[in-house]
């Protein structure tokens, strides 16, 4: 059970509302109560009137009979008539360099045992749009360390990407490995939405000492409020812009986007919005621009955010991942195919697009890993013929090149999960690849 003690003792130095009410229903997830009179995005303490146990809810609607709140925690022991006090609004977060290295829930308190925090400043929950004409545009490329992103599908400091993949094809060990293996200076890393057990195994597997000393991390598991999972997503945005003011370049990660929506689509439709694709309400739609154009670059630094897009059912048409994809600045498509047969990263490298990787990298570059990408391309057009031994070498000279190429090609695809790729190596990958794929007369 989360504690709320440091967030009421930070909200109790806000002047109170002096506002007092009584709950009158509870449907599902949702309190009515009335004799308030408080803003959307209140934080409320409700009590019963007799036994121990009180919960902070937040004002998420009103109508005529009153306000609606959701609560941060369980509703056990609330019935009709328990008190309601408006205790005042908590659109902040306390942040600052001694962040970095800690565990933190979705109101920004630690949980890692390992003492308070340091902080020196507060950052708005719900930042401040950049206006896009004073954005600085992407011309640097971001280190991953994984090969089959910095080669093929190479990033910029600024830019916002997903990853798209069903569950259990690697998205989390794939996002340890960015996290150790990046260029950025500071990585924010929220999980949201995901099992207990799987945190702990990404803080101390995944990301590991080396990792976890430049980065932050916010957990919002599964099991807690659907308020504290959205909440997440904010906590750690506002982290991510707090190091970007102050020159920084960040690498956000947010694992996932998608228990994000779902926690949208949880508070829309129990407040009673009408459900549209899937349920989702047009809230959710609304909201996913607003938290993924917070990334990018300023005048100041930049912010590079990486969003898990988890698939339904392996459906890449799911409303949540393409709504994401229209945003974005580019996919990258892990492939369950790819997963099962042990190669890691699962990166299927011709469904994966990076929009801005031809701005960030040499020409050289980008025509050694077009050759690439229509060698795989060859390769699987013809596959089921290869497999079965029906190909007669020399028909085709571009398949045959794709099967004399595809070792080594899989070779500087494939990279175990403690493997880290510098720069160099990738390049040095790279000139030799050209060799192999590029003819002598195209690389004169």
């Amino acid at each position: 059970m989360i504690d709320f003690a440091p967030a009421l003792e930070r909200m109790s130095e806000v002047p109170r509302l002096g506002h007092h009410g009584r709950i009158t229903r509870v449907v599902g997830l949702v309190m009515e109560a009335t004799g308030i009179d408080v803003p959307l995005g209140s934080i409320c303490r409700v009590r019963p009137l007799t036994g121990d146990g009180e919960v902070l809810a937040e004002a998420v609607g009103f109508h005529a009979s009153g306000v609606l709140l959701m609560p941060f925690g369980e509703l056990e022991g609330i019935h009709p008539g328990s008190s309601v006090e408006a205790i005042g609004r908590s659109p902040y977060i306390e942040v600052g360099q001694g962040l970095l290295g800690r565990v933190l829930n979705a109101m920004g308190d630690p949980i890692d045992g390992l003492g308070p925090l340091r902080r020196d400043t507060r950052v708005p929950l719900a930042g401040v749009p950049i206006n896009p004409l004073v954005r600085e545009t992407i011309e640097e490329a971001l280190v991953t360390g994984v090969r089959s992103i910095d080669g093929p599908l190479t990033l910029g400091h600024g830019q916002r990407v997903g990853i798209f993949a069903g569950s259990g094809v690697g998205k989390s060990s794939l996002l340890g490995s960015i996290a150790r293996g990046s260029s950025a200076d500071v990585n924010v890393i929220a999980l949201l939405g995901e099992r207990g057990r799987e945190v702990r195994d990404f803080l101390h597997h995944s990301l590991g000492e080396e990792g976890l000393s430049r980065s932050v991390v916010v957990a919002a598991t599964g099991d807690e409020a659907a308020l504290l999972r959205a909440r997440g997503a904010l906590v750690a945005t506002a982290i991510a812009e707090h190091f970007r003011s102050r020159g920084l370049h960040v690498l956000l990660m947010v694992d996932s986007v998608t228990r994000v929506a779902m926690a949208w689509r949880e508070i829309g439709l129990a407040v009673g919005e009408p459900p549209t694709t899937k349920g989702y309400p047009p809230s959710v739609f609304a909201n996913l621009p607003r938290l993924l154009e917070r990334a990018g670059n300023d005048d100041n630094g930049s912010i590079t955010g990486i969003y898990t897009v988890l698939v339904e059912g392996d459906d890449f048409n799911d409303p949540i991942a393409d709504a994401a994809r229209s945003i974005l600045d580019g996919h990258v498509v892990l492939s369950r195919r790819l997963a099962t047969s042990g190669h890691f990263p699962a990166v299927d490298v011709n469904e994966s697009v990076s929009r801005l990787r031809d701005r960030v990298i040499s020409d050289e570059h980008r025509k050694t890993v077009n050759a690439i990408q229509n060698l795989l391309a060859v390769y699987r057009e013809k596959e089921d013929l290869i497999a079965v031994g029906a190909y007669q070498a020399g028909s085709d000279p571009e398949v045959d090149q794709a099967i004399a190429t595809r070792a080594e090609i899989i070779r500087f695809l494939r990279q175990d999960t403690e493997e880290i790729s510098s720069q160099a190596e990738t390049e040095a990958w790279l000139n030799r690849l050209s060799n192999l794929v590029r003819p002598a007369e195209a690389r004169a």
